[in-house]
């Protein structure tokens, strides 16, 4: 008698995680989207600069993380615990492949209207759905296998339309294609880091607690923004930051909210996903970072009046299918295994 409401305050205490994280992962998604694509539009050209705030904002995950093991610290147990060295080889090169991630979509968003960014972005959900197929054993259902097609049909549809003459007279002639390239192949190195982050949770440290989650952030964080300081010193990009500063087409204090507001925005958005891979799974976080697509197109029209032609229009309906036919599977899955929990109870 007594389990019951126990249970369904678990449960209710799950779901408030899963809402909690979506919002973060949603609002910094969209609000980093839109805030770099200012930061390019008021006269900002440093790509390496891009690539840096995407991830230097990590510190503030510490006093979460000091909180989290302070209060597990009671319930610590003699688990398994990796080698250290090896754990730090993984963060290094995931931090590494972060990196050069971030580096892409700062590309990407330079070369491309918003509107466009956002769509293509979209097709990650159909990489990190391959990705869980071979690397974290994810069931491949005939719901999952429509989104892949919908959501690839979505971006080559977007490629074949190629650059409009109405798409956007801030994007570099020329530039259309590399954009689309770095774009889509930056969604599919995202869908692998995220693939690559479950493996080691269950292969390598053979736990996923909340600590462990926000543990593998920051690390991969500090070595993601290490290799951007080093890119932007070597690049020689460094040098043009002061005319950036002075030139902003906002004002110079535009230019700080800017930056900060992006790093800030990304770091959230950051807490969102990990969150979800810890709640529900590295494939569930991908599938939600996906609904931005709705969101950030609408923005772009409105802020820089980024033009919705049909192409456009019917790429996105074709996303949103695909999206939505991957919520059916969560659906599904999230049934059977609360109807079996229950048969399992009745039986008992």
């Amino acid at each position: 008698m007594s389990t019951r409401p126990s249970c369904s305050l678990r449960r209710w205490k799950w779901w408030f995680l899963v809402a909690l994280n979506i919002f973060f992962l949603l609002a910094g998604q969209t609000a980093a989207t839109l805030l770099g694509r200012f930061y390019y539009d008021q006269g900002g050209n440093s790509k390496w600069l891009s690539t840096l705030i995407q991830a230097v904002a990590f510190p503030l995950v510490l006093p979460v993380l000091f909180l989290s093991k302070t209060s597990s610290s009671s319930s610590v147990t003699s688990s398994h615990c990796p080698p250290m060295a090896k754990l730090a080889l993984i963060y290094v090169a995931l931090g590494l492949i972060i990196a050069a991630d971030n580096l892409m979509y700062s590309y990407g968003l330079l070369f491309l209207p918003v509107s466009t960014y956002s769509l293509i972005c979209a097709s990650q959900l159909a990489f990190n759905a391959l990705f869980a197929y071979f690397l974290n054993a994810q069931k491949f259902t005939p719901p999952i296998l429509n989104s892949v097609v919908l959501l690839t049909f979505s971006s080559v549809l977007l490629g074949i339309h190629g650059d409009s003459s109405d798409d956007s007279t801030r994007i570099p002639k020329g530039k259309y294609l590399l954009g689309f390239l770095l774009t889509l192949g930056a969604s599919g190195l995202y869908s692998l880091i995220l693939s690559l982050m479950q493996l080691t949770f269950q292969k390598v440290i053979k736990k996923e607690t909340f600590v462990v989650v926000l543990e593998m952030q920051m690390y991969t964080a500090l070595v993601a923004s290490c290799a951007s300081v080093v890119g932007l010193f070597a690049s020689g990009d460094w040098k043009g930051l002061d005319a950036e500063f002075h030139g902003f087409a906002s004002g110079k204090a535009s230019y700080v909210m800017t930056v900060v507001g992006v790093a800030l925005a990304w770091q959230v958005a950051s807490i969102g996903v990990v969150g979800l891979i810890f709640v529900v799974s590295s494939l569930f976080s991908n599938a939600i970072s996906t609904l931005a697509l709705p969101l950030i197109p609408v923005f772009a029209v409105i802020f820089f009046h980024d033009k919705m032609d049909g192409v456009k229009v019917m790429s996105m309906l074709i996303a949103i299918w695909g999206f939505a036919s991957y919520l059916y599977q969560n659906y599904v899955d999230d049934y059977k295994a609360r109807r079996e929990l229950v048969d399992a109870r009745d039986s008992s």
